[in-house]
């Protein structure tokens, strides 16, 4: 009799870097949906996490209770970052401390061009990087300051979103699908923005089901099925693991 492989046990290898991002024992629930059931995982200081799975494996689920967006509703666990209990905070408390989030859908704001944007994550402290040196990294959005912000492309609404995190003092950046509909070329931009970002030393957790590119970028990654943790090990494991892959995330 076959036995289906049991990737899970991988989830509990010792660390060997003190973790920078704790996730411990989450549970969310949308209403009556329980989505994330009894998430564990950690994200060391300046590496890039891949979070992984197939569609309604509570990836983005995740990402939203991290940043204490108040839906889903985390009914248990524990979430650190850097030594501070976001698990306490409302949302706005988690950004102060450190986090920033990229939605999907981006939200640039209507009616505002992409100074404008900027300018407004930085009305309130913490401040993060300045616009000339957002704009150093991102010269597109320098050359389109004036421009309404929902009027560029889908490549440079990216840009301009993860340019509106950074303009908040964060120390982790959460990524959700940050390559959807782009095209291979903006998504080589991205992932060479996203290198630069990391040699800045701000850690980074990246949602993306186009896995392969997102191990290819990630140092290490974490694999979801069914709102809990099957695998957590290096991005160069799941890439030379062909079952793995096939189990769960259908690559």
């Amino acid at each position: 009799m076959n036995v289906r492989p049991d990737f899970s046990k991988q989830a509990n290898k010792a660390e060997t870097a003190p973790a920078y991002l704790s996730i411990w024992d989450m549970h969310s629930y949308y209403g009556e949906s329980y989505i994330i059931q009894g998430v564990s995982f950690n994200v060391h200081e300046g590496e890039i996490l891949a979070l992984l799975g197939r569609n309604g494996a509570g990836k983005t689920t995740t990402l939203r209770s991290i940043a204490r967006l108040g839906d889903p509703q985390v009914q248990h666990g524990e979430i650190w970052l850097d030594h501070q209990p976001l698990h306490t905070m409302a949302s706005y408390e988690a950004s102060a401390a450190g986090l920033g989030l990229v939605p999907e859908d981006r939200r640039i704001i209507p009616g505002l061009t992409v100074e404008e944007n900027l300018q407004l994550a930085q009305i309130a402290p913490p401040v993060g990087w300045s616009l000339e040196r957002i704009y150093d990294l991102f010269p597109r959005l320098g050359e389109r300051r004036k421009q309404e912000g929902v009027t560029l492309s889908g490549g440079e609404q990216q840009m301009l979103a993860i340019a509106r995190a950074l303009a908040r003092d964060i120390k982790v950046l959460l990524l959700d699908e940050p390559y959807e509909g782009l095209a291979p070329v903006i998504v080589d931009e991205i992932e060479k923005t996203l290198r630069i970002i990391k040699e800045q030393g701000i850690t980074t957790v990246i949602v993306e089901q186009n896995a392969v590119r997102a191990l290819q970028l990630a140092d290490r990654a974490v694999i979801l099925d069914t709102g809990s943790v099957v695998f957590d090990g290096t991005a160069e494991e799941v890439l030379e693991n062909e079952e793995l892959r096939a189990e769960y995330l259908a690559i």
